[in-house]
């Protein structure tokens, strides 16, 4: 089992994809990781040998902010904005859209599961 940035890694995956279970590292960083470490991209996890996992753990902890480094960066940027009340902040404070998105109708992942607002009742005719 190959343990990396406090992960453990899906054995039976392709390194390439396996790399990715890393919060902080997708596809393409993935690539540079392997390729540097000199690993065959389609080499699945548990096929690596131990100088190839200290390769990659070595490639990873020098070169790149993964994990609660990366997790902890990402919510004091979103604290500074909310500090000092820019739109964007204010976005992240009412749980809406930050990036300019449209609410009328989309945005549920954001705004989560409706609220449904009574309607106006009708005039009744005499």
């Amino acid at each position: 089992m190959a343990r990396i940035a406090g992960i453990d890694l899906p054995k039976n995956k392709r390194g390439e994809i396996g790399l990715t279970y890393i919060f902080g590292i997708g596809r393409s960083t993935a690539q540079y990781i392997l390729e540097k470490a000199g690993i065959d991209f389609d080499k699945k996890v548990n096929q690596w040998n131990d100088e190839e996992q200290t390769a990659i753990r070595n490639i990873i902890n020098n070169e790149f902010k993964v994990e609660g480094a990366l997790r902890s960066e990402v919510s004091m940027s979103i604290k500074r904005l909310l500090d000092i009340a820019c739109y964007r902040g204010l976005r992240h404070r009412k749980g809406l859209p930050v990036r300019g998105q449209r609410t009328k109708t989309n945005s549920r992942t954001r705004k989560g599961k409706r609220k449904t607002v009574a309607g106006k009742k009708k005039a009744a005719k005499k």
